[in-house]
């Protein structure tokens, strides 16, 4: 961004309550205004973060650093475990999110930023998990991890191989490595996450979802899976996180975050898109309080009716186009305790991008990405990001754009 517009930008972000917030909005006398931000950055992996000068990260980090959110869910950051690309013997797994932090974020990327620091919190996911099942039933149960083209030099998105799909076909979610696009959360480091009280979802079974339906061959009319995949299938394509984070007013915000699997790539059975489907139909239950949820350390129910939320993530679904399964984040958008708002990109935005609507987050015209806060929340400002100007062809980073929302918690709100 040029120098002059950068500053207007930044400017106008300080006018409506960007986070980094002064001493006088998180007093205990002033409501707390809290940026909460998803970014889907596009196939990032190990030896991505472990170098220094990758382009396209370096390019993220600018639009994080002028965006300063607070409380960050960042999509397709391969979580570095053992059998994934670049990772070492001996390795402690989950340190992607924080080699982004000290690698990029904690360093100014233009004499007109300031670095931001984060807490990171990084879990396990299902994707590039072998199943030991033929889960895309094509004769042969692929459970070897393969040779995967690694990352060009100039940082672009690498390219997938024969061998990468044939396994990621069999895992528990699509992914070419154990990790492969993983997700994680970075908190603003005067925020407190209550990290003993997180809830996670990897292993909850498909099956166990009320109304959940086997996919079928539109074609054969058979059950695509075969039982014994059916029952134990996991619904989550990644994963699904309650993450509590208590402000420092004493307010307690959950991040729910996921990212459901595309809808598509799939036949005439439609697998993705009724897996999408009920990924995200999952956080309906959940938000509803329902008892038949449980989680990856068998505590039983979803969320306390007087709980605050916001739910966070690339869902690969759009309320009213595309090819989803259903109305699924219509549906969600429509729940009686979240807020159906609509971030839109700026006037400039949208002049960068013709050919996409106001609300599109992603390059191929679609909205998908969202933050979605429960209907307690006061919402002061949305937006979904764009480059303007001669840099909307110039700093290409990921095929989506960042979207945030501002909330407004007034002090006086009780603990929950």
């Amino acid at each position: 961004m040029q120098r002059l517009s950068l500053l207007v930008f930044v400017l106008s972000l300080i006018v409506v309550g960007v986070g980094c917030s002064s001493d006088d909005d998180t007093s205990s006398d002033r409501a707390e205004t809290i940026r909460f931000m998803t970014y889907n950055i596009e196939d990032v992996r190990t030896g991505d973060v472990k170098r220094a000068d990758h382009p396209r990260l370096e390019r993220a980090a600018a639009r994080i650093q002028t965006l300063r959110p607070d409380v960050l869910l960042v999509n397709e950051l391969s979580y570095d475990q053992q059998g994934g690309p670049d990772v070492e013997d001996g390795d402690s797994p989950g340190q992607n999110a924080q080699r982004f932090v000290d690698q990029y974020l904690s360093q100014p990327r233009s004499d007109s930023l300031q670095p931001v620091r984060y807490q990171t919190v990084m879990l396990p996911v299902n994707t590039g998990i072998s199943s030991g099942f033929d889960l895309n039933n094509d004769g042969e149960i692929v459970e070897t991890v393969p040779e995967v083209p690694s990352t060009p030099p100039d940082g672009s998105v690498p390219p997938q191989n024969d061998a990468g799909r044939a396994y990621g076909g069999d895992t528990w979610g699509f992914g070419t490595f154990p990790g492969h696009y993983g997700m994680a959360l970075f908190v603003r480091e005067d925020l407190k996450v209550l990290t003993d009280s997180i809830r996670t979802f990897r292993l909850y079974p498909w099956s166990r979802l009320p109304g959940a339906e086997v996919p079928t061959d539109s074609v054969t009319g058979e059950p695509f899976y075969s039982s014994e995949e059916w029952e134990a299938l996991r619904l989550s394509s990644k994963s699904h996180w309650d993450i509590p984070i208590e402000l420092p007013n004493g307010d307690l915000i959950h991040v729910l975050a996921s990212h459901p699997t595309p809808p598509t790539f799939d036949g005439a059975a439609d697998r993705n898109g009724h897996r999408n489907h009920d990924e995200i139909r999952f956080w309906q239950e959940y938000i509803s309080g329902a008892d038949h949820i449980v989680d990856d350390s068998s505590k039983t129910g979803g969320l306390a009716s007087d709980a605050s939320f916001v739910i966070m993530g690339d869902q690969n679904a759009d309320p009213d186009e595309g090819d989803t399964y259903g109305t699924p984040i219509a549906d969600l958008l429509n729940h009686d305790r979240v807020q159906s708002i609509q971030p839109e990109a700026t006037p400039a935005g949208q002049s960068a991008f013709p050919d996409l609507d106001a609300d599109d987050t992603a390059r191929w015209g679609l909205r998908v990405d969202y933050v979605i806060p429960s209907e307690d929340l006061n919402v002061v400002a949305s937006g979904v990001w764009r480059p303007t100007g001669g840099e909307a062809k110039e700093l290409e980073v990921s095929d989506h754009f960042p979207v945030w929302v501002d909330v407004s918690i007034p002090a006086s709100t009780s603990s929950k």
